[in-house]
């Protein structure tokens, strides 16, 4: 458990980062540090690990007072990761990630072992190990600076927007990446952003700090969206906050209808609606439109993109934007395997909604 104690932090010139503030992270969860650009947010996390000192106040790991450690001790105990990943331009992958068992004392096989098990954890291939990070992607290098976080085996995590600097799809694979490896390690994380949707999705609690690093509001996202402490949160999580709600409702009562699908590589004859076309294992590949005209077999430039995807049985959010996204008008479904199910239409949703409703759930 992580525990602030009425901390503050006043810098010389009197500016205030940190006012009084006080919270306990749980242990094994991941708690969110939110709000606008000079908040506090990332003065408040590295108090954790010693890199600032607070004016006054307590921070404590496990029920110890971070100041009774030594720093360098202290932060060999707790994983870091930064937007930029900060790796070592003149090392390769492997041993960016060897790093951390070599100063712990493990032998240099067994650090290069232990790195090759992580950079598996996180889903990066062997071959990318003798690569230097100059010739990797952003997403790849963000991999890689948690893979080297994780390599001492910390219970704490800190990690300080370590996904704002790449694309949003990319974004949104590491996203579900780290929830799968929570999901496996149960560390305590103490992540920072300043996306709400990010730190809804992530956060098993969120903080919302405002300027002058007041703690506006604690609480689990879907209480964060239905009842906001004051103006400045409900302002804050945004007038849309009904529909991100549907994160938290479960798609009971959806239902995907058939529709027959056209596939890459055949030949397919034009049709007055849209037509959905899927690859030789059934994955979607985009639609074709109405009308269209095609000279011999059909190719994916010929295809519009489909919007999103919903898998089926996830949060209604994603059901009814995959419907709303469908250039159709039609939300594809798929499965685990990323194969068509069926297709589900706005109205469809909307239905399960009001059902949902009509039974007593909280929905928006």
């Amino acid at each position: 458990m992580i525990e602030f104690q009425a901390v503050r932090k006043q810098y010389d010139n009197g500016t205030v980062a940190v006012h009084e503030l006080s919270l306990s992270v749980q242990t094994g969860t991941i708690t969110v540090l939110v709000g606008p650009s000079g908040c506090g947010k990332t003065t408040l996390m590295r108090m954790v690990n010693r890199m600032i000192e607070p004016s006054s106040g307590t921070v404590l790991i496990d029920g110890t007072d971070v100041r009774e450690r030594d720093p360098a001790q202290l932060r060999r105990g707790i994983g870091y990761v930064i937007q930029q990943a900060g790796l070592f331009p003149h090392r390769n992958v492997l041993d960016n990630v060897a790093t951390v068992p070599l100063l712990h004392g493990r032998s240099r096989r067994e650090a290069r072992q232990r790195a090759g098990e992580l950079l598996e954890l996180v889903g990066l291939s062997q071959e990318l190990a003798k690569r230097y990070p100059a010739q990797l992607s952003g997403g790849q290098q963000q991999r890689v600076g948690v893979a080297r976080a994780l390599a001492a085996d910390p219970p704490v995590l800190l990690m300080d927007e370590p996904f704002s600097a790449v694309d949003p799809v990319v974004r949104e694979g590491l996203q579900d990446e780290l929830l799968r490896l929570q999901g496996e390690l149960d560390k305590t994380v103490l992540f920072v952003t300043h996306d709400i949707d990010e730190a809804i999705k992530l956060g098993e609690k969120v903080a919302v700090l405002r300027e002058g690093g007041y703690l506006a509001q604690y609480a689990e996202p879907d209480d964060l969206l239905a009842e906001p402490a004051c103006d400045f949160v409900a302002s804050f999580v945004g007038r849309d906050r009904g529909y991100r709600r549907l994160s938290f409702v479960a798609s009971d009562g959806v239902r995907p209808q058939p529709l027959d699908v056209v596939e890459v590589g055949t030949q397919v004859a034009a049709e007055q609606q849209w037509q959905l076309a899927v690859d030789g294992d059934g994955r979607p590949r985009g639609w074709l439109p109405p009308g269209t005209a095609v000279a011999g077999e059909l190719t994916e430039d010929q295809l519009v993109s489909g919007g999103s995807l919903y898998t089926e049985y996830g949060p209604l959010r994603g059901a009814l934007d995959a419907a709303l996204s469908a250039p159709s008008g039609l939300g594809v479904v798929i499965d685990g395997d990323g194969r068509f199910v069926g297709v589900i239409t706005a109205e469809h949703v909307l239905d399960v909604i009001e059902q949902h409703r009509r039974r007593g759930g909280e929905v928006p």
